[in-house]
């Protein structure tokens, strides 16, 4: 039995593709026997055509990719395209741990762990660039006799 008619009035009506068009299996014969677009208008009320939905794209392999790469997985050798520098700038770096740094000193000089002077001195140590990490500057500091809140 052929309804290939029936499925492009169906598509007309439900503004679809004729490929999404869905037909009952159990009421073939009755949609095969619909010639007019209103015994069409019917089935569809009817529930024995139906259009499908659309196709999307899974995002599932991409998703589970992305949780891949959180972890810290995927970035080996292979999958570099430019330089270190390019992928996580010298200056970004530079700016992380300057700022890490003139925070630590703020906050130093605000609870009175350092005066005005220390504080000016080991400002500009860092800006120089003389600490590679707070943990740096901290142990230099204590070295130099002065006692930190954490240390004890």
């Amino acid at each position: 039995m052929q309804i290939t008619n029936q499925k492009k009035m169906a598509a007309q009506l439900l503004k679809c593709g004729v490929h999404r068009i869905w037909i009952n299996p159990s009421y073939l014969d009755q949609v095969a026997q619909s010639v007019q677009k209103e015994d069409i208008r019917e089935a569809i009320d009817n529930g024995w055509i139906k259009a499908k939905a659309v196709q999307g794209t899974s995002r599932v392999r991409a998703l589970k990719r992305q949780n891949q790469k959180k972890k810290g997985r995927r970035k080996g050798h292979g999958k570099r395209s430019g330089s270190a520098n390019a992928r996580n700038p010298r200056k970004q770096q530079w700016m992380a741990t300057i700022r890490a740094q003139r925070r630590t000193l703020k906050d130093m000089r605000e609870d009175g762990t350092l005066d005005r002077s220390k504080y000016r001195h080991y400002y500009l140590k860092a800006k120089g660039g003389s600490y590679r990490s707070i943990a740096h500057m901290k142990a230099q500091m204590g070295v130099e006799g002065i006692s930190i809140g954490g240390d004890q």
